[in-house]
């Protein structure tokens, strides 16, 4: 796991080595035990290392070919490299690392290495041979990529403040990106909130010559799923033995290793499956707290106990959270309303010794774990509303507001006001943070399309492979598309990342994931939470942790902005006001809202306000 950056085209640049060694430097917490750059006449490429497979330091970047006509930087991991490396032994390997494997596969197969490759990542090579630099993220988006075009040039980096840190790239925020922001706690890639920064789209590739750059897909997730016909006694053995193999192998690696726990059914899983491939304890590491309302620590307990794990309890107050905050934010590198818990967990795991850890992510998106999942097929039923004139649902929808002032109820109206009751027309409120009528108060200009429903009316489109899934796999699509990899996977990359601890998914094994989505709904449907996952695990887990609530990590965040922290609060929503793009008084009245006690401005939904004004003043953005 490391930090990569690079220049194309450096005519436009007066000094790239040290342009360089500012992005490697502006990257050091990602990759703390080595650096290193390359440069030639076409490309500058920088590297930092947090050193996981062969540790040595023949495994360091920028990586050479064993005949220097391809370089690489590289930051994620290719958990197959040892399957791979057995297919490539007309290869002079030197080392055991899985980049120089990443190397020979490119040298086979060029940017078809790509389909051969199970991992995250995000990586640049230089080919020699052909004058051109490959560029490609991952399938599932799990590590970052950011680009930015100057002119015929290309800069990039595993993290924004390493862009903004160039001097290569305006600090100016994209207006649509910001309305984005304002409703859904982030901006959904390939967007970001700086003007000229993109993000690479997972499972794309970017091959740039002297003649033309050509940026594609070389996989699509709702293309690679297969209608499953087998039995369910078929399906779910092939579950259990797909994520068998998808943790053992995640669990390569040269360095202390752990697992995060929770004691819900995805940590506790995933800590289960790992002490069934190993003959050594597991370590697991989970954040507890005093009080007991905010606590799971008796359910991370229990599962420790069951697989005789090596268990470390970080006991916290809530208090020793709210003093991290502002360490938190500073390691914020795109704004985000969520991320302080990431950071936390990460940080009090990382001091325990442990340089990376499997985390249960993604096993509620792929699973059917969450509330949408049910409350979508309850939906199904109800499209007859659909057949009443608008305006009477319009009415039906303001009264029920009026009798049940809520969110929830806010959600419902306008949903009753969409023209049909079709995924791509019910999603986008699902989660939507601030609504139309609330975002329009806060900024002065029109509203922009919400990127979310245009997305999702593109992909579910009659001629677009989405079209083709079954409908619990389309929500699912949508979860993973939207909400998964815009909020989790960034917020896990980048507060992990700056304590430089790994964080591994199983959960997003690819072969795991096609196959999962394409499983027919009555197999799959939630009757109870993530029946199927519960069900292909057998006996694995105690049915207390099964059965159990769902709890999620939650904290005082409305008593502490309505008291410790409401002066901070207070200072950085008076700036954001004053801001170009906002109107002033709509950001007073929604605070005020909140410290009032509103049923429609939560701590959650002006949070990301507070977020949003602090990272515009840390990196100097216009």
């Amino acid at each position: 796991m490391c930090g990569i950056n690079g220049i194309v085209d450096l005519k436009h640049v007066a000094d790239p080595a040290a342009t360089i060694k500012v992005m490697n430097d502006r990257l050091a917490h990602r990759g703390p035990d080595a650096e290193g750059s390359f440069i030639n006449d076409t490309v500058a490429l920088g590297h930092r290392r947090l050193s996981i497979i062969d540790l040595s330091d023949a495994g360091n970047q920028p990586f050479h070919s064993f005949d220097g006509k391809q370089t690489l930087v590289f930051n994620g991991e290719i958990y197959n490299y040892i399957e791979l490396k057995a297919n490539l032994a007309d290869y002079p390997f030197k080392t055991g690392s899985d980049t120089e494997v990443l190397i020979a596969a490119y040298r086979k197969w060029g940017k078809d290495c790509l389909l051969h490759l199970n991992g995250m990542f995000a990586f640049a090579l230089w080919d020699e041979d052909q004058r051109s630099l490959l560029i490609a993220r991952d399938r599932m988006g799990i590590k970052p990529l950011y680009f930015a075009w100057q002119g015929n040039g290309l800069v990039f980096s595993s993290e924004m403040r390493a862009l903004l840190s160039s001097n290569l790239v305006k600090k100016k925020v994209d207006p649509l990106a910001l309305v984005d922001y304002l409703r859904y706690q982030t901006v959904h890639a390939p967007r970001t909130m700086i003007e000229e920064v993109q993000m690479l789209e997972p499972g794309t590739y970017m091959l740039i010559t002297d003649s033309e750059t050509i940026n594609e897909h070389y996989w699509h997730l709702a293309a690679s799923s297969k209608q499953i016909i087998d039995d369910r006694d078929r399906i779910l053995k092939n579950i259990n033995e797909s994520l068998h193999r998808s943790v053992e192998m995640r669990m390569r690696a040269d360095v202390p290793f752990g697992a995060f726990l929770s004691g819900g059914i995805d940590s506790s899983a995933i800590v289960g499956l790992m002490a069934g491939v190993t003959d050594h304890p597991v370590s697991t590491f989970s954040v507890t707290f005093d009080e007991e309302e905010f606590s799971e620590g008796v359910y991370a307990e229990m599962i420790a106990k069951k697989f005789n794990t090596r268990h470390t309890e970080i006991r916290l107050q809530a208090d020793d959270f709210l003093h991290m905050i502002p360490d938190a934010l500073k390691a914020m590198d795109h704004p985000s309303g969520d991320g302080p818990n990431t950071y936390v967990v990460s940080k009090v795991t990382k001091e325990s010794g442990i340089t990376m850890a499997l985390s249960g992510l993604g096993g509620d998106e792929l699973f059917a774990g969450y509330g949408i999942f049910t409350q979508a097929t309850a939906l199904l039923d109800k499209r007859w509303v659909m057949s009443f004139p608008k305006f009477l649902r319009s009415f039906a929808g303001r009264g029920l507001q009026l009798a049940k002032p809520s969110i929830a109820s806010r959600k419902t109206a306008s949903i009753l006001k969409e023209d049909y009751l079709d995924l791509e027309y019910f999603y986008p409120y699902s989660r939507q943070a601030l609504d139309e009528k609330q975002v329009g108060a806060l900024v002065k200009d029109k509203l922009p399309k919400n990127a979310v429903h245009q997305f999702l009316l593109e992909e579910m489109a009659q001629d677009m492979p989405a079209f083709g899934l079954n409908y619990l796999s389309k929500i699912s699509y949508a979860e993973i598309r939207t909400y998964m990899q815009n909020v989790l996977l960034r917020d896990s990359d980048q507060m992990s990342m700056a304590h430089a601890l790994e964080v591994r998914v199983p959960f997003l094994d690819h072969e795991l994931v096609e196959y999962v989505m394409g499983v027919a709904d009555p197999e799959k449907y939630p009757h109870t939470p993530k029946k199927l996952l519960d069900d292909s695990l057998g006996t694995l887990l105690p049915r207390e942790i099964v059965d159990r609530p769902k709890m999620g990590f939650t904290l005082p965040w409305e008593q502490w902005m309505k008291g410790t922290l409401r002066s901070f609060c207070e200072e950085k929503l008076q700036r954001l006001g004053e801001r170009e793009y906002f109107n002033a008084r709509g950001v007073d009245q929604t605070w005020q809202s909140f410290l009032n006690g509103s049923k429609l401005i939560t701590w959650s939904r002006i949070w990301h306000l507070v977020v949003l004004e602090n990272w515009l003043q840390e990196h100097g953005i216009e």
